[in-house]
């Protein structure tokens, strides 16, 4: 119900400001410049935030040897929940043809509903669709944590978990977040790869956060609405501080790109959250 979804959200702010501050170091990371409150004729009251994320040293090989010493995606993202917008660019002018955008519903279901996004511009194309376990999926080995093992986690405020096999059948009430993911990179020779990549990498980052928001449960179940936004504050401050002490002795100017508007490959992610937590 409707305190099961303020819940999520604020379990959802905590993750994505402490996550974003666990890995930025060294000068890469999230810099947040801007998040404030944003009005929207549509959709109504909302929060509309603009990152940079520096992803140098989190490239495959083969991506780091095409691609500048200073590389960040731009990322803007219109937050009128249960309904999100993200697009990301990139800021360099050698990528001239890359975007990202994801789009976001949140409903009280186990991921049952096929047609959630059949109002959607690219509703004619072609979608694989993805089903996220944050239990039982396997996550890279270098995000892994013996904490954040939601089959072995259990809460001590609220003696929730932990997450046994077959748990989205069973568990009630249930959440689940479903995100259509439209990538495009035009670059002959490298479409296909990046294409797959950039998809893997989000749906890693779904992964990894979802497990985080319901691992660190205990951290953030006594918070309401102003508490988060405050620690959210906080943590963008520290975060911004991390990573732009560094970027501003490696900076030089990037030439600005004209937004993209053409997105080709798409994907639907299904994540699903047991809201039960959150009694």
């Amino acid at each position: 119900g409707k305190y099961c979804t303020i819940q999520y959200r604020i379990g959802q702010l905590y993750m994505i400001s402490k996550h974003s501050h666990e890995q930025s170091d060294r000068g890469e990371g999230v810099e947040v410049v801007q998040n404030e409150p944003f009005e929207d004729p549509a959709h109504g009251r909302g929060q509309f935030t603009e990152k940079r994320v520096y992803l140098n040293s989190k490239l495959p090989s083969w991506a780091r040897a095409v691609v500048p010493n200073i590389f960040y995606v731009t990322e803007k993202a219109w937050n009128y929940y249960p309904y999100t917008i993200t697009g990301e660019r990139t800021h360099c002018s050698f990528l001239p043809k890359f975007s990202i955008h994801i789009e976001t519903k949140y409903e009280d279901n186990k991921g049952s509903n096929d047609n959630i996004f059949s109002d959607s511009e690219n509703k004619d194309q072609e979608r694989e669709v993805c089903f996220v376990d944050i239990a039982y999926d396997e996550i890279p080995e270098r995000y892994y944590k013996e904490s954040e093992d939601l089959r072995y986690f259990k809460s001590e405020k609220t003696s929730r978990g932990m997450l046994q096999e077959g748990w989205r059948d069973t568990q009630e009430p249930i959440m689940c977040s479903y995100k259509l993911v439209t990538v495009k990179f035009e670059v002959w020779g490298l479409q296909t790869r990046v294409e797959q990549f950039v998809h893997k990498v989000v749906r890693d980052v779904l992964l990894l956060g979802h497990r985080q928001a319901f691992a660190w449960v205990d951290e953030w179940i006594d918070m309401n609405l102003d508490d988060v936004r405050e620690y959210e504050r906080s943590m963008q401050e520290q975060t911004n501080i991390k990573v732009c002490h560094e970027q501003q002795e490696r900076s030089t100017n990037s030439p600005s790109l004209d937004d993209i508007e053409i997105h080709d490959k798409v994907s639907v992610c299904v994540v699903s959250f047991p809201l039960i937590l959150f009694h």
